[in-house]
C-alpha cells in the first residue's frame, strides 16, 4: 500500500487550486493528470532577462526589461502590423510591433505619454531597434518582480507558461519532506540537496545541474532497486530443475558446428536449467548470429527432461517461420512441434489444445494466442520469448502463470542493446551475448547514395534481377505529409512494375495475415524477384537468395532499424549489398543536404556490420530516448532522467541499491523504509508487491 505521506501528490490534478475541467483538459494532453505529474513536469529550457535603464544596440538579441513611454501610433493598411513608437528615459527610440491587424490592442496597452514596464526580445531591424510582441506590458505601479531567469515548460494549447509555473509552485508546496533514501556518503560526495529542495531549485532555475542530477539519480535508483527486488523474488521461487540426457541433441544433424559464442551460451543455459531456481536469461545476438539454434538446444534440453517448451513470437509471420525452421531442424527426431496463432481455428486448434493438455505436444510455437485462457499445458517447463523488446513484463507473467511452478525463461532479442541500457532495462536478468557470426556469413557491403541518383540505383536493380538475383526495396517513413508509408510503398511498387513487370511484389503492415504470408512465400520461393515493403520485414524474414537491400529515405530511419533491415540480406553464401538512399533537404543551389546526425548515422552503417558497436553509436548520437524501442508499455519509463543521465548514473545507482539490499537490511531497515517510499513515488511499486507475494 502506498505510504500515506505521498497521498497529497497522488491526488487528481483537479484537487489543485484553480484547476477545473477547463484547465484539466490541456494538462491531460501533456499526461499531467495528478499532482505528482505536475511536480515532475520539469522546465525544458529558460529565458534570461536583462534589466536595463536605456536602450542600447549592444543588447540586441537579449530579452530586456525596460521602462518605455509611447509617443506615437502607426497602423499599416489591411491586416499589416501595428507599430507603437516609444522612448526610454533618455529619449532613445524603439518600435513595439504587434501582428494580427488589431491596432486597438497596442493602443490599450500603451496609452500615449504614460510609462510602461516592458519585457521582450530587443532586435535590430535595419538601423532601428524593435520589440515584437512583448511578453509583458504593465504600469509601474503593477510591476511584478520578474525573475532574472524564467523557466520555460512544455505546453499544450490552452495552457500558458506563467500558469504552468504557478501550478508547479503549488505542487512543490504540496510536496512533503521525505526521508532520505540515498546512501549518506554518496549524498555528501556529490553535494546533492534533499529531494524536495532539489525539486524547488530545478523549477526555479532549470540550469541547476546539481539539483537536476539529484532528481535523475532518484529515479534511476528506484528503477535499479525495483529490478533487484524482482530478481531476488524470482531467485526465491522454486521451479523445476531440468537436466537433459543429451539423447535429442546428440541426434541432431547440424550443417555446421556451433560457434564458440553459441557453445558458451548453450552451456550457460544448461547450467541455469539444472537449478531449482527458475532461469531468467536475456540472449542478445546480432542479426544472424544464430539465436534460433541456441533456443532450439534449450528447448531440446527441456524435452529431454520430460517437460514442454513454448516459444512466443511477436508476429504471426515470425511464429510461422520459427515453426517451419523447427520442423526442418528436428526432422527425424521424436519431438512433436505445433503452431498456435490467432489464425488457427476449428478442428486444428482443438487438436493442438488437446495435445498441449495431454502432453503429446513437446514444443509449441505461437503468438500471444499461446497464453490465452483456453490454453492449458500438461507440464510447461521452459518459455522462450523472441524479440523480447516487443513484450512487457505483464505478458511474461501471463505465460509464467501457465505452469504449476514458474517455468524457466529465455528472452531473446536481435536488437543489440548498449551496456548501460541493459543494466537499467534488464537488470533483473542474466545476460548472454552472441558476438560471433556463424561460418559462411559474409559481411554486407554498404553504399550511401543521394536520392538524386535514384535512376542509377534502379538500373543496378535491373542488372541484379536480370542475373537471377532477388532484392528488397524498403520504402521511407513519411512524416508531416498526407502520404502514409503505405502510399510511398504502393507508388514505388507501381513504378518498378512499370519497368520490370510482375516480378515485383508488395508487402505492408495493413495487409491481412494470409495475404501477407502468400506474398512472402512467393518471394521466398523465387516467384517474385523484388519485394517492395514497409518496415514490416524488419524482423525475422529469411530468404538466402536475396542479396540486395535498397533502403529509400535511409536518413529517416534510426540506426538500429537500419541495421535490422540490412540484416535481411547476407543470409546465404553469396556476397550481399545494402544501398542507403538518402533524401536530406534542399540546400544551396538546389543541392540536397544531410544533417550532421544523419550523416554520422549513415557513415556508421557504411563502416560497420557489428550490431553491438552500432548500438553504442546510436546511444552516443541520440541518447537512449526510444533507443531500439527497448521496452514496451508497462515497463521502465523515465520521466526525469534523460538517456545521458541513465548512462552516467546507472552504475552508482545499481551499487547503491545493492548496498541497501545486502548491507542495510533491504526495505526493512531505516533507509529501506525511505527507499520503499521512493519506489512508490517513482511508481516502481510492483516490486514491493512481488516482494510481499514472494
Amino acid at each position: 500500500m502506498r505510504p500515506e505521506i505521498l497521498n497529497p501528490l497522488f491526488a487528481e490534478v483537479e484537487a489543485m487550486k484553480g484547476v477545473g475541467a477547463g484547465l484539466a483538459k490541456p494538462l491531460g494532453k501533456l499526461g499531467l493528470n495528478r499532482v505528482v505529474d505536475v511536480l515532475f513536469h520539469l522546465p525544458v529550457t529558460w529565458i534570461d532577462r536583462r534589466k536595463v535603464d536605456v536602450l542600447d544596440m549592444a543588447d540586441a538579441g537579449a530579452i530586456v526589461v525596460i521602462t518605455l513611454t509611447a509617443v506615437d501610433y502607426r497602423s499599416s493598411a489591411g491586416r499589416g502590423p501595428s507599430r507603437i513608437h516609444a522612448t526610454d528615459k533618455d529619449g532613445n527610440y524603439v518600435s513595439i510591433i504587434y501582428f494580427g491587424g488589431n491596432p486597438g490592442w497596442g493602443k490599450k496597452l500603451f496609452p500615449l505619454g504614460e510609462a510602461r514596464i516592458v519585457s521582450g526580445k530587443l532586435e535590430m531591424y535595419g538601423q532601428e531597434l524593435q520589440i515584437v510582441h512583448p511578453d509583458l506590458v504593465v504600469p509601474p505601479a503593477e510591476a511584478v518582480d520578474l525573475p532574472a531567469r524564467e523557466p520555460v515548460y512544455g505546453l499544450s494549447e490552452g495552457l500558458t507558461n506563467r500558469r504552468m509555473g504557478q501550478l508547479a509552485a503549488q505542487a512543490i508546496e504540496r510536496a512533503p519532506d521525505l526521508p532520505e533514501w540515498i546512501e549518506p556518503s554518496l549524498l555528501a560526495a556529490r553535494e546533492w540537496p534533499g529531494w524536495r529542495e532539489a525539486l524547488a531549485r530545478v523549477h526555479a532555475d532549470p540550469a541547476d545541474k546539481v539539483a537536476r542530477t539529484r532528481l535523475a539519480y532518484d529515479e534511476v535508483f528506484a528503477n535499479q532497486l525495483a529490478l533487484m527486488l524482482v530478481r531476488a523474488s524470482s531467485r526465491r521461487r522454486r521451479g523445476t530443475p531440468l537436466a537433459g540426457n543429451g539423447r535429442l541433441r546428440d541426434a541432431l544433424k547440424l550443417p555446421y558446428a556451433p560457434t564458440g559464442a553459441q557453445a558458451r551460451t548453450i552451456r550457460e543455459i544448461e547450467g541455469d536449467l539444472a537449478q531449482a531456481t527458475p532461469m531468467v536469461r536475456l540472449l542478445q545476438g546480432d542479426v544472424g548470429a544464430g539465436k534460433t539454434l541456441v533456443a532450439t538446444m534449450a528447448m531440446l534440453i527441456a524435452v529431454e527432461a520430460g517437460v514442454q517448451a513454448a516459444m512466443l513470437a511477436p508476429t504471426e509471420l515470425l511464429a510461422r517461420q520459427h515453426y517451419e525452421t523447427l520442423q526442418k531442424t528436428l526432422a527425424g527426431l521424436p519431438v512433436t512441434v505445433a503452431l498456435l496463432t490467432g489464425r488457427e481455428k476449428g478442428r486444428a486448434r482443438e487438436s493442438t489444445l488437446m495435445g498441449l493438455a495431454d502432453g503429446s505436444i513437446d514444443l509449441l510455437v505461437g503468438t500471444h494466442a499461446i497464453f490465452q485462457e483456453a490454453v492449458a499445458y500438461r507440464r510447461l517447463g521452459l518459455a522462450v520469448i523472441d524479440e523480447q523488446h516487443r513484450f512487457g513484463v505483464a505478458e511474461r507473467m501471463l505465460l509464467a502463470a501457465k505452469a504449476e511452478r514458474p517455468p524457466h525463461l529465455l528472452a531473446m532479442t536481435a536488437t543489440p542493446i548498449p551496456r548501460t541500457l541493459t543494466l537499467s532495462q534488464y537488470g533483473e536478468m542474466d545476460v548472454s551475448r552472441l558476438d560471433e557470426m556463424p561460418p559462411g556469413r559474409q559481411p554486407i557491403a554498404t553504399s550511401v547514395i543521394s536520392c538524386e541518383r535514384l535512376e542509377e540505383v534502379v538500373e543496378g536493380l535491373g542488372r541484379h534481377i536480370a542475373a537471377g538475383g532477388q532484392a528488397y526495396w524498403v520504402c521511407p517513413l513519411v512524416e508531416e505529409s498526407e502520404q502514409s508509408d503505405l502510399t510511398a510503398a504502393e507508388e514505388r511498387a507501381a513504378s518498378l512494375r512499370a519497368r520490370f513487370g510482375e516480378t515485383i511484389a508488395l508487402v505492408h503492415g495493413r495487409m491481412k495475415g494470409p495475404e501477407k504470408d502468400a506474398v512472402m512465400q512467393a518471394f521466398a520461393a523465387g516467384r517474385a524477384q523484388v519485394l517492395v515493403a514497409t518496415t514490416v520485414i524488419e524482423v525475422g524474414v529469411d530468404v538466402p537468395n536475396a542479396t540486395l537491400m535498397v533502403i529509400e529515405g535511409a536518413d529517416r530511419f534510426g540506426l538500429a532499424q537500419l541495421h535490422q533491415l540490412r540484416g535481411r540480406v547476407g543470409r546465404g553464401d553469396k556476397p550481399s549489398t545494402c544501398v542507403l538512399l538518402w533524401q536530406g533537404f534542399g540546400g544551396e543551389a538546389g543541392r540536397r543536404m544531410l544533417s550532421d546526425t544523419s550523416k554520422a548515422r549513415l557513415l556508421t552503417m557504411k563502416r560497420s556490420n557489428d550490431g553491438f558497436f552500432i548500438a553504442e553509436e546510436d546511444l552516443r548520437l541520440r541518447g537512449a530516448g526510444e533507443i531500439l524501442g527497448t521496452r514496451q508499455s508497462g515497463d521502465a519509463k523515465f520521466r526525469i532522467a534523460q538517456p545521458e543521465d541513465v548512462a552516467e548514473l546507472v552504475d552508482a545507482a545499481t551499487a547503491d541499491a545493492r548496498l541497501l539490499v545486502d548491507r542495510d537490511g533491504g526495505l526493512e531497515g531505516q533507509r529501506g523504509q525511505a527507499a520503499r517510499t521512493a519506489l512508490y513515488l517513482f511508481e516502481r511499486d510492483a516490486a514491493v508487491a512481488l516482494l510481499r507475494a514472494g
